[in-house]
Order: C-alpha cells, then sequence, then structure tokens
C-alpha cells in the first residue's frame, strides 16, 4: 500500500490550498481515509476523514466549515480543500487509510503517507 500527499505549501492567511492523497495497492473496499496533522512540538491530530463505503464525512471542530473532504473512487484519490487559512493550521498534514470502523484516533490507520508541509504566514 502507497499513500502519496501532495499540494502543500506557503500560503497567507485567509488563503486557500488543495491537498491530493493518491492511494494504491489498496485491497479493502471499506474502512475510511483520514486526514491527520503535526505541528513542530504537538501531537499528531485529527482533521477529517471520510468513508470508503457510502462517503459519511467526519471533521475536527477546528476546521469544520472551513475544510472539506471528498474522494474520486475511480483514482482512489483523497482530497482536502481548506479554506481560510490562519497561522494555526501550518502543520505537516498525513493522509491514512483505515480498515475499520474507528475515525478519529490515529492508532487505528493502518497506512500512512509521507505527509506535506502546509505553512500559513500572518
Amino acid at each position: 500500500v502507497q499513500l502519496v500527499e501532495s499540494g502543500g505549501g506557503l500560503v497567507q492567511a485567509g488563503g486557500s490550498l488543495r491537498l491530493s492523497c493518491a492511494a494504491s495497492g489498496l485491497t479493502f473496499s471499506s474502512g475510511a481515509m483520514g486526514w491527520f496533522r503535526q505541528a513542530p512540538g504537538k501531537e499528531r491530530e485529527f482533521v477529517a476523514a471520510i468513508r470508503r463505503t457510502g462517503g459519511g464525512t467526519y471533521y475536527a471542530d477546528s476546521v469544520k466549515g472551513r475544510f472539506t473532504i471528498s474522494r474520486d473512487n475511480a483514482k482512489d484519490t483523497v482530497y482536502l480543500e481548506m479554506n481560510s487559512l490562519n497561522p494555526e493550521d501550518t502543520a505537516v498534514y498525513h493522509c491514512a487509510a483505515n480498515k475499520g470502523v474507528l475515525i478519529f484516533q490515529a492508532s487505528v490507520y493502518d497506512y500512512w503517507g509521507q505527509g506535506t508541509q502546509v505553512t500559513v504566514s500572518s
């Protein structure tokens, strides 16, 4: 299994970015795809997730209304549209794949990408 993130970069506060996560080798159709982020000196935190079957979405309170997670099943790609970015969103963003039903804990995800840096300047 390989998860490859792209789309990170430097953006001014109030700006937008769109992250992509291209998955390959996933042999299960259930579970979920999630985005987590980790800022320097902080623990990895849940950002958003989408179920692979049904498409249900979940968001951290800190990003609700600003971020949108979506998927393209044909391309096996998950996206994270990030709007109204602020400096507190600065972190390495990781994509992850989960075979089970749990969503919010990093420990339940089976596969991880290498991450893409998002930096928001004030």
